[in-house]
């Protein structure tokens, strides 16, 4: 009877052919944010589901108001039954120029340090990812005939331009997609040996506000001295926001942090992640978080305020001699568990507000946002990934935190009411959303074997 070393051994077999697979893949422009290419979104939302149903899975191209969503399911009776989500849309490409070869003509070449890697948009993010997931169903299926669990499969075509139609389709197809657990591989490892499972990840809150001064741009030397500048009110409250240890000041902002368990923070303390390390290949050397937290917990555990844009006035070549009437301020809050984005976004409204001179006014676009995700620490599920991982890479894999928000995990909570485990073989440097993106050949090997494992396991 066939077992876990057979099906291994096809995946190792079958590389090539993997490979050949992923890229016809890659070969499809699905752009999701430019219209110009929603045909070809369709085309890779067709090449998935005929993918899917060359796996046995009953597959369909579902439409929505954007892009159409994938969904793959089997449904044998297994006693349990896994959700796996990924996307097929990828990001633009621009700038072009500077891809060294078109980015969508995949290319697999050895390096100078003799690692093998594929190169294309979409490599790593998300389309490599997934494959390393289809790939091992398909390694399943042909040597022992079946899945060890029942599988749904779905495959959205918006995640590069903000899921909008996620949402709606999720709400409706709720029954339909509900399982035991929510596999997701759009993440990474820890570093290029050492396999990792992302257990938290930051919510989100989008917000801008406008400060309005006079009904229109003044003459500065008619007014100035005397009229109110928007630009300066504005820039008074933002530097407002933090103190000298890096806290944030807006009343209320650490009422609902919750604390990681000692524990979790002992173990992350034993990565040694350094600033120097972290910062260094960006041209920054000292960490600006809060002081009092290392420097692990301040990008992945803490709740953080950036001004992700500034405005106002005359930004043209040149000068123009005035005093303008607005200045806007564009916003991300990460927020960490149990934070409510409402709650923060009254307290910022409630914040600059009370900071308003007089001859000064305040709008607030909409603000946007998304929970903080906790998998519990204890979770049995967490415990067989973790173990299936270090089977196959040799290390006990990293429980970390991302300092990044994926909003489909939370509806999968709050919809659906499962908790996701976020396992990907990513790489620091896989130049994700840049030109010349690519993907390791070993994360894609290992990462194919590692969902054999992690099935086997969750059966």
């Amino acid at each position: 009877m066939a077992g876990l070393d057979d099906v291994l051994g096809a995946v190792d077999a079958g590389l090539d052919a993997s490979l050949a697979r992923l890229s016809d893949f890659l070969r499809i422009p699905s752009i999701s944010t430019d219209p110009a290419y929603a045909a070809e979104c369709r085309r890779a939302a067709e090449f998935a589901a005929a993918t899917l149903t060359d796996l046995g899975l009953a597959a369909q191209v579902r439409d929505t108001a954007g892009h159409p969503v994938v969904v793959g399911r089997t449904d044998t009776g297994a006693p349990r039954r896994v959700l796996f989500y990924g996307h097929y849309d990828v990001q633009p490409v621009d700038p072009l120029e500077l891809w060294d070869t078109p980015p969508f003509e995949p290319r697999i070449t050895k390096g100078a340090d003799g690692k093998t890697r594929i190169f294309a948009r979409g490599a790593c993010d998300d389309k490599g990812q997934v494959f390393t997931f289809l790939e091992a169903l398909r390694a399943l299926k042909s040597v022992t005939g079946k899945l060890p669990v029942d599988v749904t499969v779905l495959l959205e075509g918006e995640e590069e331009c903000g899921s909008p139609s996620l949402p709606a389709f999720l709400a409706a197809s709720a029954d339909e997609l509900k399982a035991d657990v929510a596999l997701v591989c759009d993440t990474g490892m820890w570093d290029p040996e050492t396999p990792a499972i992302t257990t938290s990840l930051r919510g989100i809150l989008h917000t801008e506000f406008t400060i309005t001064g006079a009904d229109r741009d003044l003459h500065s030397g008619l007014f100035g001295g005397a009229a109110r500048n928007p630009i300066h009110v504005l820039s008074r409250i933002l530097a407002a926001v933090h103190d000298d240890n890096g806290r944030v000041t807006i009343p209320g902002f650490y009422d609902d942090v919750r604390e990681m368990p000692q524990e979790v923070r002992d173990a992350w303390d034993a990565l040694g992640l350094t600033a120097e390390a972290f910062l260094g290949p960006v041209g920054l050397s000292v960490s600006t978080g809060e002081k009092d937290r290392s420097l692990i917990e301040q990008i992945q555990s803490r709740p953080t305020f950036e001004v992700n844009g500034m405005y106002g006035g005359y930004t043209g070549q040149g000068s123009k001699t005035i005093i303008p009437s607005s200045a806007t301020a564009k916003v991300s809050i990460r927020l960490v568990a149990d934070q409510d984005p409402a709650k923060i976004a009254a307290a910022l409204k409630e914040f600059v507000t009370a900071r308003l001179p007089a001859d000064c006014k305040v709008s607030f676009s909409k603000a946007d946002g998304s929970r903080a995700v906790l998998v519990p620490p204890d979770s049995p599920d967490l415990a067989k990934a973790g173990k299936a991982l270090a089977e196959e890479w040799g290390r006990t894999p990293v429980a970390i935190g991302s300092g990044g928000s994926i909003p489909i995990v939370g509806q999968f909570r709050n919809v659906l009411g499962m908790d996701t485990l976020l396992i990907g073989f990513g790489l620091d440097d896989d130049r994700v959303h840049s030109p010349n993106e690519k993907y390791d050949l070993n994360c894609f090997h290992k990462g194919t074997r590692s969902w054999v494992r992690i099935l086997t396991a969750l059966a």
